[in-house]
């Protein structure tokens, strides 16, 4: 378990990739804005728009994750998500994708054990 004790704060690899690679993205954007550049500006928007399709494969290929909390031993960022073969519930990326895994996140529910 993480620091967030029960909470599921959603970082997975797939996240923390797009995070990075975005803000990265937005530092070109801002450096050529400010330099007046605007092949500058042109490149920031590029790696913007590549840190969208590197979140989208990596949440493709189990490195994502489904919205709502994962039952906790998968709720480590590295773990992968083995569902994304078939696409989440409610998942428009997994939709775009292609993918017809069950549509409804009530069909998918994962029995999590009470706790005392």
């Amino acid at each position: 378990m993480g620091l967030h004790g029960d909470h599921d704060m959603g970082h997975t690899v797939a996240g923390w990739t797009g995070t990075g690679v975005g803000v990265l993205g937005s530092v070109v954007t801002g450096a050529g804005l400010v330099a007046g550049s605007t092949a500058g500006v042109w490149l920031g928007g590029a790696v913007i728009a590549l840190a969208a399709l590197a979140t989208w494969t990596l949440h493709l290929a189990g490195w994502g994750k489904a919205s709502g909390p994962r039952p906790p031993g998968q709720q480590h960022w590295r773990t992968r998500d083995v569902a994304a073969r078939d696409g989440h519930p409610d998942c428009v990326g997994c939709r775009m994708a292609g993918r017809t895994g069950p549509r409804t996140s009530e069909t998918a529910q994962v029995a999590v054990p009470a706790r005392l």
